[in-house]
């Protein structure tokens, strides 16, 4: 492995080459590429000097080639995720600069206190092969499910779904530790930047969506428990009616390996397979503890916080079986 010395975090000086790198940028946070602008010039992930909003970005050079990297983390949280990794490579380029990189950015995120380094990569890419070699293992597989904004022949029905209160922590809390597997309740809970809905039936949160708005689209993480199975699509199609946002831009839901059962009421509300991920952790400090929705805290806003936690990430886009260039992020 290279040695981590020769990078250093991004200073204004650094942003016309930081401008150039990042038109070959990899996404690896799907969240924020999808609703956000990936590579444009004004882009709120790749503009973190100024407004650094928990991103971190970082430079290096290895053998006279140059390689960024961003990761974001708010401090106090045990997870970091990575946000992109530029250039890209061709298959016959040595990923050392890749993997430079990938290590300095989990060393200055153990450093910044996180736990854990979340990324989404693309599975045919072959930076998921590079993330392996670095460290990092695949916790979960995930498909990102498309469509376009809802037109007005999409409407609503009598499932009633509200914003999400202070008063719902711990149902919410709740409802995670008993659809998540245990093994990933630590690094598959929504990011705290999102805004949520709750459906609730005999007085129980039987679901929660949560979601991102931004420039590009709408971002939804549904968490359905199984016993209203067959209310799921109703669920969901109630709560993209309250995103007002939903009727001007695409609309993306992430579906989670063990939340398959999901399938059919994507397609029942119209939408596609899009992206197919694997969601990758490395571990940045040793002995963490398994965290359990049994004993949560409440954010001032009631949402939850897990005693201990620890997460990451990766993406791969479905195209038929089409071998992924890596000459171009699948979103941004």
């Amino acid at each position: 492995m290279v040695s981590q010395t020769d990078a250093h975090a991004m200073k204004l000086r650094d942003l016309p080459l930081m401008l150039r790198l990042k038109q070959k940028a990899i996404v690896l946070h799907s969240e924020l590429g999808l609703i956000e602008d990936a590579r444009g010039q004004n882009s709120a992930l790749l503009s973190s000097i100024v407004f650094p909003r928990g991103l971190h970005s970082l430079l290096g050079n290895i053998d006279g080639k140059d390689v960024v990297g961003q990761f974001r983390h708010r401090q106090g949280d045990a997870n970091a995720h990575l946000v992109y990794l530029a250039p890209t490579l061709s298959d016959g380029e040595d990923d050392a600069i890749w993997l430079h990189m990938l290590d300095a950015m989990a060393a200055q995120a153990g450093q910044n206190g996180a736990h854990t380094l979340v990324g989404e990569v693309e599975l045919s890419h072959r930076l998921f092969e590079t993330m392996r070699h670095a460290g990092y293992a695949v916790y979960s597989r995930q498909v990102i499910w498309q469509r376009n904004p809802l037109g007005r022949g999409f409407t609503s029905n009598q499932i009633l779904v509200a914003s999400e209160t202070a008063g719902d922590g711990l149902g919410i809390a709740a409802l995670l530790g008993c659809t998540i597997p245990r093994i990933l309740q630590s690094v598959m809970e929504p990011s705290a930047e999102m805004t949520g809905l709750v459906y609730r039936k005999n007085g129980q949160v039987e679901a929660y969506l949560a979601y991102s708005e931004g420039k590009h689209g709408v971002y939804v993480m549904p968490y359905i428990h199984p016993e209203v199975l067959t209310e799921a699509a109703d669920i969901v199609s109630s709560a993209l009616t309250r995103i007002e946002r939903c009727r001007k831009v695409p609309v993306y839901i992430c579906v989670r390996g063990y939340q398959g059962w999901l399938e059919n009421a994507m397609r029942d509300l119209g939408f596609s397979p899009w992206l197919e991920q694997a969601v990758m952790v490395k571990h940045l400090t040793a002995g963490i503890r398994q965290t359990s929705f049994d004993s949560v805290q409440l954010s001032a806003r009631g949402r939850r916080k897990p005693a201990a936690t620890l997460q990451l990430t990766g993406h791969h886009h479905i195209d038929k079986g089409r071998r992924s260039s890596g000459r171009k992020p699948s979103f941004g």
